[in-house]
């Protein structure tokens, strides 16, 4: 760039000495709010955004800058801020999760325009909806679920107020009436307690938050502790980064200065100007512009001002400029203007010029095309300024001080004058640092500044790259503190069962791990899983992203960062809800469920266990003394979950939490006994939770089984292993012969082609399909089995499968045993340590039992299984199949009952009465 320049005129507007105008906004202004209103005439319904009532009549006011629209008596009262100021009122900075949104409709928080487009993101954290162009402009307000320090720990909790996400039947905590609205973004609600206000409302409400009625439940945000520096929040929530999209910048954005009452512009086209505007020097290189259209007959500082409503810029139009930019040449881009660099000192009469003069046209001519000038917003070189500091031991927006800033100014003469102010003079200014914060929605950054930097210097550079990189950084006074930095890592997908030594060894070879600052802190090692405990951020880092690249084995690498619960601040009565989700589970209902969950409950209790499995989540609850856990997914997931808790049980403080499901596989026979229903039919995560919560305990079986495999001649003596042998856990029904072959093919068929298979009914319709084809089928497997029960021989019928039950339901809910008494045999039950021997006859018969025609035939009851199979044989265990060559069989109690939550008769009633459970009202549950 030249040293001297002249900064061009994007319109004429005004002639050459005329004065400017005294006010560039000849608008309603809101100073608190940040709001620019301006009267509009209405050509549709309208909704207020402040009360949410309807707007009668044909005008009301309407924010040029975030479209806020309200009635003119409710602007006396207007507290809700726009969507330019929501970056100054941010107590705790938090960044967000952002992830494709649904179809469904909602209001995006920045522009207030409804959303349901395929681009459109939400936050898996929060209740932050937005279009993909608005995206950047949104900041870091979302949810704090952990601190960073202990000097962070309150003694109370505040509200986080999201607005629009209360719904149409909500009621306003202070005056009792509607507060919400589906059809514009109105009410608030805290994300936390989930209690409702109107916008002029909620400053009557206290200020504590109680997190609700679900409290015992939720993990308090103030009992995490997580050190996670440069840790993004996808990091730390262990939210997939695949599924995030990349977030386009520019968009068209029409910007007019004129509403008439049929809804069309003020001008023709033929009568507008289309400008494209970067925001700094960064927007260039990326080529990221706002698109702003605007009247030919135009003013400058009106341009300026409709660039910076474009960039939800809050500040004084008259301390901007537009400076002209050109694009040239096989992608490289560069600022390139006519004269020297912005912010010397230019002729008023430069700014003023006319771009179809200096084009070489007359203002009478005919312009040949709209080229869509493009130019850049800078700012006004300024000799001093006044600049907010915040202190960071404080957690509300009105923690900062005003301080003047002159050129020259140093970070340690500011620090210097901040301290004074605070009456802190009597502490070293040494143990004090200013810190940059940079508040972007993907990722707070954090800078400290060197004492010698000048603070004016910094500012500009700032914003050169970014006029709203400078709008959403703040300037901290921190303490420093020399604390322990204590990192923990998760890694997975290591070998089992290999000794500290060998563990070590390995992450030295791969991860080139440095012992001085990497302890290994547990090994669970059946899983492949190691915790780590790292003393240096840097180090942390490194392993962690190294560990996402790395193979060991032919196996990927996995790598967690994990939350510290601090346990000793717990309260008697918290019950804390661990939640396992199997998004693979229930078609596309498991990632809804996980999104749901996440919104409502601390995100550090929700885990993904397609992505790592249970013990991540049990690892991290393994010193609360008192939580239940809830499986979201099939029966295969309930005793995924049951079976790494039996394994690490030992290294648990609660060792037997209370188990619920909430059914998204195909049989959910486990979740049938238990009444969780057959599956899961769409009832709201709220309502789930009310179901745990008033569910009772119940204890239940399960059961171990031996698998070795011999070779057996043909008088039944050993001849040799063909492998070794196999122990399986099972919780269900353990079967042999047609049952189980039923079961491999339909497996093999979801192998095959698995995006079928995502319905529960063309789940059944395969079955049925793979019976018919099975109906001429013929073993005698009677003739290939041994049977002991109790040590006693038991002689089979002609039949060709089967089963051992530990349930009374079977292929998704039929009653193989039968209701009838039997006074051989005890009436069963899931806690009673016997399992029931049941045969079937062939396909015929499994479907007879499947239609409650028949039951099956009852063979035996006892606690301790011993079968001789001849030869090989397909088996299955709670839906998983394979074949089993020939050998022994042994099924024996697995250790002590586990703790089942088995839902209440009453909630069962409710749900099966009206498809779905009663919805929760706002006074019970506070959403």
């Amino acid at each position: 760039m030249a040293d001297s320049t002249r900064i061009a005129s994007p319109l004429a507007g005004k002639r050459r000495g005329q004065q400017p105008s005294p006010s560039l906004r000849p608008r309603l202004q809101n100073p608190s709010s940040g709001h620019s209103f301006k009267k509009v005439t209405l050509t549709k319904p309208t909704f207020c955004h402040s009360c949410s009532e309807f707007i009668w009549g044909l005008a009301g006011y309407l924010c040029e800058v975030c479209n806020f629209m309200s009635h003119e008596k409710c602007l006396k009262t207007l507290r809700s801020v726009c969507s330019c100021l929501t970056p100054t009122i941010i107590s705790v900075p938090v960044a967000h999760c952002l992830l494709p949104a649904g179809h469904k409709k909602r209001f995006c928080s920045v522009c207030r325009k409804p959303t349901g487009g395929s681009t459109d993101l939400r936050c898996e954290v929060c209740e932050l909806h937005v279009h993909s162009d608005c995206a950047v402009f949104s900041c870091a307000d979302c949810r704090c679920s952990h601190m960073d320090s202990p000097l962070q720990f309150p003694d109370t909790w505040p509200h986080h107020w999201r607005e629009g996400c209360a719904s149409s039947s909500c009621r306003c905590e202070v005056c009792r009436r509607s507060c919400g609205s589906s059809d514009v973004l109105t009410g608030l609600r805290c994300e936390w307690c989930g209690i409702t206000s109107h916008g002029t409302c909620f400053v009557s409400v206290p200020p504590e938050c109680t997190l609700g009625r679900f409290r015992t439940m939720i993990l308090d945000p103030r009992y995490v502790q997580l050190e996670s520096r440069n840790f993004s929040k996808m990091h730390l929530y262990r939210v997939q980064e695949s599924s995030a999209p990349e977030q386009d910048t520019s968009d068209e954005v029409d910007v007019s200065l004129a509403v008439i009452k049929d809804g069309s512009t003020a001008a023709a086209d033929s009568g507008r100007h289309f400008l494209k505007v970067f925001d700094g020097d960064d927007a260039v290189k990326r080529g990221s512009s706002r698109t702003v259209s605007v009247s030919k007959a135009t003013n400058n500082e009106e341009v300026v001002e409709a660039a910076l409503r474009a960039y939800y810029l809050p500040d004084d139009p008259l301390d901007f400029e537009l400076q002209e930019v050109n694009l040239h040449g096989n992608g490289h881009q560069g600022l390139h203007a006519e004269g020297g660099e912005c912010g010397a000192q230019n002729d008023s009469s430069h700014s003023e010029e006319d771009i179809l003069n200096r084009n070489g046209l007359n203002q009478n001519q005919e312009q040949p095309e709209d080229r869509g000038e493009t130019w850049v917003l800078r700012a006004k070189p300024k000799y001093s300024e006044v600049l907010k500091v915040y202190q960071e031991w404080e957690r509300s927006e009105s923690s900062f001080l005003q301080v003047s800033v002159a050129e020259n100014i140093t970070v340690a003469v500011l620090l210097n004058e901040v301290l004074g102010r605070l009456g802190r003079q009597g502490d070293e200014q040494s143990s004090y640092s200013l810190q940059e914060v940079y508040m972007n929605n993907k990722q707070v950054m954090k800078q400290t500044l060197g004492p010698k930097e000048k603070i004016l210097d910094k500012v500009r550079e700032i914003r050169k790259v970014s006029l709203r990189q400078m709008h959403q950084t703040r300037l901290y006074v921190v303490e420093n503190r020399r604390s322990e930095v204590n990192v923990e890592l998760l890694i997975g997908g290591l070998p089992t069962v290999l000794d500290t030594k060998e563990y070590t060894h390995l992450l030295e070879e791969h991860l080139a791990i440095k012992s001085n600052l990497v302890s290994i802190y547990q090994i669970y090692g059946a899983q492949g899983w190691l915790s780590l405990q790292i003393s240096c951020f840097s180090e942390a880092e490194r392993i962690f992203m190294l560990a996402k690249d790395t193979t060991v084995s032919n196996k990927q690498l996995s790598s967690l960062v994990c939350p510290q619960i601090q346990v000793e601040r717990l309260c008697p009565e918290d019950q804390p809800l661990l939640v396992f989700v199997n998004p693979k589970s229930g078609g596309l209902k498991g990632r809804e469920l996980l999104h749901g969950f996440r919104k409502i409950l601390n995100p550090h209790q929700v885990f993904d266990i397609s992505h790592g499995g249970p013990l991540p989540g049990l690892h991290v609850f393994r010193c609360v003394p008192r939580f239940r856990v809830l499986v979201c997914g099939g029966d295969g997931s309930v005793g995924w979950v049951l079976s790494v808790l039996e394994t690490i049980r030992h290294k648990m403080v609660c060792r037997e939490p209370p188990l619920a499901i909430l059914p998204l596989g195909t049989g959910n026979d486990l979740s049938r006994v238990l009444r969780w229903g057959a599956g899961y039919s769409a009832e709201p995560p709220l309502s789930v939770l009310q179901s745990v919560e008033e569910a009772e305990e119940v204890l239940m079986d399960r059961w171990t089984i031996l698998l070795d495999a011999q070779d057996l001649s043909q008088t039944g003596t050993d001849n040799g292993y063909l492998e070794p042998p196999k122990i399986v856990q099972m919780n269900n029904y353990f079967g042999l012969g047609i049952d189980a072959e039923l079961s491999l093919d339909f497996h093999l068929a979801r192998e095959d082609d698995p995006d079928k298979f995502t319905s529960r009914f063309h789940n059944k319709g395969v079955y049925v399909k793979v019976g018919l084809q099975k109906i001429s089928y013929s073993r005698s497997l009677h003739k290939e089995l041994q049977l002991q029960v109790d040590f006693e021989t038991v002689p089979l019928p002609n039949i060709e499968g089967l089963i051992f039950l530990n349930i009374p339901s079977w292929g998704s809910g039929a009653d193989l045993w039968g209701s009838e008494t039997d006074g051989r045999f005890r009436k069963p039950s899931i806690d009673d340590g016997l399992l029931e021997v049941v045969g079937v006859t062939g396909v015929v018969h499994m479907g007879q039992v499947q239609s409650g025609l028949r039951c099956g035939i009852r063979i035996a009851q006892g606690n301790y299984i011993r079968l001789t199979v001849s030869k090989e044989v397909p088996v299955q265990v709670d839906g998983e199949p394979w074949v089993q060559p020939p050998g022994h069989i042994i099924i024996s109690a697995a250790g002590p009952k586990v703790r089942m939550l088995r839902k209440s008769k009453q909630k069962q009633k409710k749900h099966a009465s009206g498809g779905k459970d009663t919805p929760l009202s706002s006074k019970d549950v506070g959403y």
